[in-house]
């Protein structure tokens, strides 16, 4: 059976995907951080026709890392653009490799009621030792730890969402009574490093459980909604989403278009001057104009369920890809724009999973959490 039309994501956490995007950003250093300009780069992805943007986030502080970048909450940011938006899906990046799921289940549920059931969520990893020193927890080592990590965080993050059933929160006024307290449920987690007991503080998100974006082997396929998938060509992106076993693929894409002063290799050229953009093996790279763009996207059109692209600059090539690449895919049908008042995951065509304590009556009120 064929794939439907190409469902359209784009990171704008900072300036772009070169270490150097600043240099060419089109607003004052100052500006980065300002609530101003995040609103404005999220219009413009709203109203180009991208199905949602992802943010980007680090629990390093700035300076300790690779990428020296100081930054507001991936969080917090995306609370501002779902409170700016109506129909753009969000999902920032969340890493349990130190955080506490308990933490970003309450995070992430708080924002799909925000954002009236548009929240995702972007699986990450920190593997900086200082990322433990500055959480103050166990440095964890190794592929195999890392990914024990995000999985027995993913399943807690899971659980807690559906420690209300949909129709907990009951406001009677006639027995004064908000809650049905039979359909709040315990969640009985005990893994390697920490244990957590008890229900979530907020109730069922609206889409039931917030969007899942996680790149393949990262966390079980049955535990997410939309793999992020990459490669060297456009045929290993392809075999990459195939073997990926979860519902929906995304193939990544760094991109770095021609504009109406420069091309894409003048472009590089000049940031890589101060800084080497270093290929990922993850993601697919795209330089040149923006009708070659849509022939990649159209060669990819079938085979994956969507992208998510990382644009070089910004300011630059968001603007490019706002009036040249997505008219021309809605143009020829290969990709669909999200409609006003659809969820992110009625947007991606993917269903309301029920709680999964529906059946269970057993309840108990007090969350805790120990490591």
């Amino acid at each position: 059976m064929p794939r439907p039309a190409l469902r359209l994501a784009v990171e704008i956490d900072g300036d772009g995907a070169h270490p150097a995007a600043w240099r060419r950003a089109a607003h004052s250093p100052g500006e980065l951080l300002s609530p101003r300009r995040l609103a404005r780069v999220a219009a413009v992805a709203e109203n180009a026709g991208f199905t949602l943007v992802t943010l980007d986030d680090s629990i390093l502080p700035p300076g300790s890392g690779a990428d020296p970048v100081g930054r507001i909450g991936a969080v917090e940011r995306a609370a501002y653009v779902a409170a700016s938006t109506s129909v753009l899906g969000v999902a920032p990046v969340l890493a349990t490799t130190y955080a506490e799921p308990f933490h970003i289940s309450s995070q992430l549920a708080s924002l799909d009621h925000v954002s009236a059931g548009r929240a995702g969520w972007v699986v990450g990893v920190e593997e900086d030792p200082e990322a433990a020193r500055a959480w103050g927890r166990p440095v964890v080592e190794g592929a195999d730890a890392l990914a024990r990590e995000a999985h027995d965080g993913l399943r807690v993050v899971r659980d807690l969402w559906d420690s209300w059933e949909d129709d907990a929160v009951i406001r009677s006024v006639s027995t004064s009574r908000y809650l049905d307290r039979s359909r709040l449920h315990a969640i009985d987690f005990t893994g390697e490093t920490y244990t957590v007991r008890g229900p979530s503080i907020v109730p069922r998100p609206p889409q039931g459980r917030p969007v899942v974006l996680a790149h393949p082997g990262l966390v079980p396929a049955d535990l997410t909604d939309v793999a992020l998938v990459g490669g060297a060509t456009a045929a290993e992106a392809v075999a990459a989403a195939e073997s990926s076993g979860a519902p929906l693929a995304f193939a990544e894409i760094e991109v770095a278009l021609d504009t109406p002063r420069e091309t894409a290799r003048e472009r590089i050229a000049d940031l890589e001057r101060s800084a080497a953009w270093e290929t990922r093996p993850d993601r697919l790279r795209y330089a040149g104009p923006a009708a070659g763009l849509v022939a990649l996207l159209a060669e990819l059109a079938g085979h994956v369920d969507g992208v998510r692209l990382h644009p070089l600059v910004v300011d630059e090539d968001l603007p490019v890809l706002s009036r040249l690449v997505l008219p021309e895919l809605f143009v020829r049908r290969l990709a669909v724009r999200p409609l006003p008042g659809t969820t992110l995951r009625t947007t991606l065509g993917l269903p309301r999973p029920p709680s999964r304590f529906t059946a269970d009556t057993t309840a108990v009120l007090v969350p805790e959490e120990t490591r």
